[in-house]
């Protein structure tokens, strides 16, 4: 029993690590530099970034581990190493704090991005055959300003929620590095 626990917290003080990384990482890095960008550059960057996230090696880190600090939660509750429960449990509830954030404001953010044109219209392009962007469908013909408008519907707010999932994660990182501590020092405590 002890080994399964021992596993589960550590495997999800792995993943939520990664989590925490990954977003700190666009806080402190990504975003600082594409705000340099110009709005074309801007865009097309994030409509790239979001389309290409979407993939297993983020998806299990982001998703595996809220059934394994479940598991974690029980196997604490009714097994060795009690102690390190409460971490444990304050822990979950930030993990999914900066997961419901992501849910509920950046992939919506992230979507409505996704519609923005990243074209100036054949005449730009020099195709006066009318010529489109390789993933929206014929008819969303570009306004002046709409890269801006995009930009600014997004930016803004986007990079204030990753900060917010940011910490959220990494003081749940925190929080289980702690948590893996206790259980491993109430495990020597009972050897």
């Amino acid at each position: 029993m002890r080994v399964v626990q021992t596993a589960t917290l550590l495997v999800a003080t792995l993943g939520v690590g990664l989590m925490a990384g990954l977003f700190a990482a666009f806080a402190y890095a990504v975003m600082p530099g594409l705000r340099r960008s110009a709005d074309r550059t801007f865009v097309e960057a994030m409509q790239n970034i979001n389309r290409a996230i979407v993939n297993g090696w983020f998806l299990l880190p982001f998703l595996l581990p809220i059934p394994l600090l479940v598991l974690a939660t029980v196997l604490a509750w009714n097994g060795p190493g009690r102690v390190a429960l409460p971490w444990i449990l304050a822990a979950l509830v930030l993990y999914l704090a900066g997961f419901f954030v992501t849910g509920g404001v950046n992939v919506p953010l992230n979507n409505a991005l996704d519609r923005a044109p990243t074209d100036d219209g054949p005449a730009a392009l020099g195709d006066a055959g009318g010529s489109r962007g390789h993933d929206r469908p014929a008819g969303t013909a570009d306004r002046p300003g709409a890269l801006k408008a995009a930009r600014a519907g997004f930016e803004g707010r986007w990079v204030t929620w990753n900060i917010v999932r940011a910490l959220a994660h990494t003081a749940a990182f925190g929080l289980l590095a702690w948590a893996l501590f206790l259980h491993g020092v109430a495990g020597a405590s009972a050897g």
